[in-house]
C-alpha cells in the first residue's frame, strides 16, 4: 500500500511539472528575466547614448528597475516584465509615503569620498582628525 501511495504521488508530481510550460508559456517565462543586454537593446532605440549601470527587480511586481547613465547623468527608469513598456517617474509607497525611486536615486549617486584625490588640497586643522570636511569651489 505504501508503495502504491508513493508511486501515486510521484506520478502526480511528474504530471504537474510537465504542465508548467503549458500554464506559463515560454514567452512569459523568458519575460520574467531582464538582463543588462536586454535593457541596453531596448533603451538604445530611445537613446543611443545610454549606458546601463544596473538592472534589478523593482519594489513593484512586474517592473524591473534599470539604473541608467547618459551624458554623465544618472537616472532610473522601469521596464515591465513583458519588455513592451518603459515607465519613467517615481514609485511612492502609499503606506509610508516614502519615495522609493528618490531613495534609490540618492543611493545610486553617492560619492565615495575616499576616492577623492586630496594630494593638492589645502588642509586646515588636524590631518589626523576623526572627521573631515571636504569643500569644493569653482574659482570661475
Amino acid at each position: 500500500m505504501r508503495k502504491f501511495i508513493l508511486i501515486f504521488f510521484v506520478a502526480i508530481t511528474a504530471i504537474t511539472l510537465s504542465m508548467v510550460p503549458c500554464v506559463f508559456g515560454e514567452e512569459e517565462q523568458s519575460a520574467q528575466i531582464l538582463i543588462k543586454e536586454d535593457a541596453t537593446n531596448l533603451l538604445k532605440e530611445i537613446n543611443p547614448d545610454v549606458k546601463i549601470i544596473e538592472v534589478r527587480q523593482s519594489p513593484v511586481k512586474g517592473l524591473w528597475e534599470v539604473a541608467v547613465e547618459s551624458k554623465g547623468r544618472k537616472g532610473i527608469v522601469y521596464i515591465d516584465s513583458s519588455k513592451k513598456y518603459l515607465v519613467s517617474g517615481s514609485i511612492v509607497d502609499l503606506k509610508t509615503k516614502a519615495n522609493l525611486t528618490q531613495e534609490r536615486f540618492i543611493e545610486l549617486n553617492k560619492v565615495d569620498v575616499s576616492l577623492i584625490p586630496l594630494d593638492d588640497a589645502i588642509v586646515m586643522g588636524d590631518k589626523g582628525a576623526k572627521h573631515h570636511v571636504i569643500v569644493f569651489s569653482d574659482p570661475d
